[in-house]
């Protein structure tokens, strides 16, 4: 995980954010449509590369988060790695909720999922940990009822600052559209090493936080990217990368 411990001498210029993209290259597709190369599962319990009850798939050129090989849940925490790490980018996924909740899944996981960024190596995880020690871009999907945002943020051994302090909560909401049912939605996270990161929903900005740490004040200044099972079927039809210039 590439860390960056002098918080004190980061400053960020707002006009240096807005310029990175003009000085960028082409988006590029992490998924072949095809097959899970360039991603390698861990879940817990299992060994690394071991994708348990086949929960990661591709079907139709759809990359699935699927239980129908689940009789239970049985908190099998999984995770699936991009092969790179990464600190100055775009990432723009284009997923959705489908069918049911796998049998004793957890309530407030209930169409609940992740993108999971500035994270530790694969390598580096315990066999029976739940997550990599990330920043959480949390995916919710809407009730009948009441709302629910998505492109939130949750903290596995992680912390933010946020709103001029550093923020400890484990999770905090967005200000995001509910989304109901089974709808495509487009997110995309706009990453600055350990200064900013934003989040967008289709196309407009509803979350953006600065110096992204470990628990113990560690700047992260990028890491791995993975997506989550944990008990809520999921679909991604996109995933794209757009690397941004690395300041000098």
């Amino acid at each position: 995980m590439m860390k960056n411990a002098i918080m004190g001498a980061l400053a960020l210029c707002g006009t240096m954010v807005a310029g990175a993209e003009e000085a960028s290259g082409e988006w590029k597709s992490l998924f072949n449509g095809k097959d899970l190369t360039g991603w390698t599962p861990k879940f817990k319990g299992y060994e690394l590369g071991e994708n348990a009850k086949d929960t990661f798939r591709v079907e139709d050129g759809l990359l699935k988060v699927c239980y129908d090989n689940y009789e239970k849940w049985g908190s099998l925490f999984g995770h699936l790695f991009y092969e790179k790490e990464l600190s100055h980018y775009k990432l723009r996924v284009e997923y959705r909720f489908v069918g049911e909740q796998v049998a004793e899944g957890p309530g407030w996981a209930w169409r609940n999922n992740g993108v999971m960024i500035h994270g530790q190596s694969a390598e580096s995880m315990g066999k029976d940990q739940d997550f990599p020690n990330s920043i959480e871009v949390q995916l919710l999907g809407g009730r009948e009822n009441g709302e629910r945002p998505t492109a939130n943020v949750c903290s596995p051994g992680t912390q933010i600052f946020y709103e001029g302090k550093v923020d400890k909560r484990h999770c905090i909401n967005s200000q995001s559209k509910t989304f109901p049912g089974d709808q495509w939605v487009t997110l995309e996270i706009e990453a600055h090493g350990s200064e900013k990161i934003i989040h967008r929903v289709n196309g407009e900005v509803v979350f953006e936080y600065e110096h992204p740490q470990l628990d113990d004040g560690t700047l992260l200044e990028g890491g791995t990217i993975s997506l989550q099972a944990e008990s809520a079927p999921i679909e991604f039809r996109k995933i794209e990368l757009l690397e941004l210039p690395v300041p000098e």
